[in-house]
C-alpha cells in the first residue's frame, strides 16, 4: 500500500463491525414519526417514503427491504417474502395500511421496469443500497437527531410492545430465533401485563 500497489480487495472489509450495545433502544415518538414520514414524502428519491413505512410496519432490516424484488411481493395477497434473512431463514412480511398503499403507488409510478422494488434512481441495474444521503436529508428536515435506519426496526418492536404484543409475537415479527434479543422491549409491556392481571384478579375475586 505504501508503494501504491493495486489491491484486489478492500482490506477494510476484513474488519468486523462492533456489536451494538444490547441496552440501546431508540424509537420514534408519534411526533417524530409523523415528521419523518412527511419529510420522506418530499424526498427527491420518491421510494424513500415506501421504504420507511415498510421498515416501521414490518420490523424488517434495511438490507432485507432494499433487496426486495417485485416477484417476491404479492400486492393482492398483501404480503412480501424475504427469501433469505440474516439468520438464513425465509420470512413473510404482512403488508398493511399505508405501507401497502405506498407500495402500490410505487409500482404504478415506476411501472416495475426493474426487478427491484427499490431500484436505482439513475436507472442502473441493481437495488439502491446507497440511499443514505436521502435518508440523512429526511432526518435533518424532520429535526430528528441520533437516529439510524436500523432504529426503525426498534420502533416497530417498541410500538408492538406498547400495545400489548407478547415478546414471543415481537420475536416472530422481527424474525428472531431466540427471546434474548427482544427482552430489551420487556419494560414496554408492563402496562399491558398489569391491566391483564388486574382483570384476572377481578374476575377471580382475588
Amino acid at each position: 500500500m505504501k508503494d501504491w500497489q493495486l489491491l484486489e480487495s478492500n482490506p477494510v472489509h476484513m474488519i468486523s463491525k462492533r456489536k451494538e450495545a444490547r441496552g440501546r433502544v431508540r424509537f420514534l415518538s408519534d411526533a417524530e414519526r409523523d415528521a419523518l414520514l412527511s419529510a420522506c414524502e418530499k424526498s427527491k428519491w420518491s421510494a424513500l417514503y415506501a421504504l420507511v413505512l415498510l421498515a416501521i410496519s414490518t420490523g424488517a432490516r434495511g438490507g432485507e427491504l432494499v433487496n426486495l424484488k417485485w416477484k417476491d411481493v404479492d400486492l393482492k395477497a398483501e404480503r412480501a417474502v424475504i427469501p433469505k434473512t440474516k439468520n438464513g431463514d425465509p420470512r413473510t412480511l404482512p403488508l398493511v395500511s399505508k405501507a401497502l398503499s405506498a407500495l402500490r403507488a410505487l409500482k404504478l409510478q415506476t411501472g416495475a421496469t426493474s426487478p427491484w422494488v427499490f431500484q436505482q434512481p439513475s436507472g442502473l441495474p441493481g437495488a439502491f443500497e446507497n440511499f443514505d444521503d436521502y435518508w440523512q436529508t429526511a432526518l435533518k428536515d424532520a429535526g430528528i437527531e441520533r437516529f439510524r435506519f436500523h432504529d426503525l426496526r426498534h420502533t416497530c418492536a417498541s410500538y408492538l410492545a406498547a400495545q400489548g404484543s407478547s415478546l414471543l409475537e415481537i420475536a416472530d415479527t422481527l424474525g428472531h430465533r431466540s427471546m434474548a434479543m427482544v427482552k430489551r422491549y420487556s419494560h414496554l409491556t408492563q402496562t399491558h401485563k398489569v391491566a391483564a392481571l388486574e382483570k384476572m384478579a377481578r374476575e377471580r375475586g382475588l
